[in-house]
């Protein structure tokens, strides 16, 4: 290793941290990154939220809710 006038060189230890830091945000960012993906809402959810702003009155909730759940997979299957 060479030492320059007794110094260690700080461009070293600075690429140093670079690399870590780049290998922690790989490995330790968490999979969700908020506003990049964008969830998944089934129509439900979607139904709900129109309901609760007032888009859609009780009836046509009510009506659209029994279809949807009489659409749903697991009553496909009895």
């Amino acid at each position: 290793m060479h030492y320059y006038d007794g110094n260690f060189g700080g461009m070293h230890l600075i690429w140093w941290i670079i690399w870590i830091a780049l290998i922690a945000w790989i490995f330790f960012i968490p999979a969700d990154i908020p506003y990049q993906k964008s969830k998944k809402e089934n129509p439900l959810d979607i139904l709900k939220r129109r309901f609760a702003k007032g888009e859609i009155t009780k009836e046509d909730y009510e009506k659209s809710k029994k279809i949807l759940n009489a659409d749903s997979p697991k009553n496909l299957n009895t």
